[in-house]
C-alpha cells in the first residue's frame, strides 16, 4: 500500500493539493480575497454578500495586474478587460490540473 502526502488549505478544507507551496499560495489567495471582499462591502453596502466575495476572489486571482494597475500602469487593466469573462466558479476549476490533488487510485494507476 503507497502513501500518499496531500495539503489542504486552512481556508478552503474541501480543496486538496499535491504540493504545500501550492496550497500555501492557495490560502493566501483566499486571505487577501476575504479582505477585498470586506473593503468592498464597507465601501459599497448594497452590493450583496456574494457579489463582494466574487469580486474579492476575483481581484485576489489577478492580484498581479492589479497591482502593476495601481503602480502607475492603469493600462494593466486592459488584460483582464480583453480576456473571456469566466464565473468564479469557473475560474477555480480553470486553475491547472496540478494544483489539486488526484484521487488516490487515479494516484496508483499512474504508478
Amino acid at each position: 500500500m503507497a502513501v500518499e502526502v496531500v495539503y489542504r488549505s486552512s481556508r478552503d478544507l474541501e480543496r486538496l493539493f499535491m504540493d504545500k507551496a501550492e496550497a500555501d499560495r492557495h490560502d493566501k489567495m483566499l486571505e487577501l480575497a476575504e479582505y477585498l471582499a470586506d473593503v468592498l462591502q464597507k465601501a459599497v453596502p448594497s452590493l450583496t454578500e456574494q457579489q463582494v466575495e466574487e469580486a474579492g476572489i476575483y481581484m485576489a486571482k489577478n492580484r498581479d495586474v492589479f497591482a502593476r494597475a495601481f503602480k502607475s500602469q492603469p493600462d494593466a487593466l486592459s488584460e483582464l478587460i480583453n480576456a473571456p469573462a469566466e464565473p468564479v466558479e469557473q475560474a477555480e476549476a480553470a486553475e491547472p490540473a496540478e494544483a489539486q490533488a488526484k484521487p488516490a487510485k487515479a494516484a496508483k494507476a499512474a504508478k
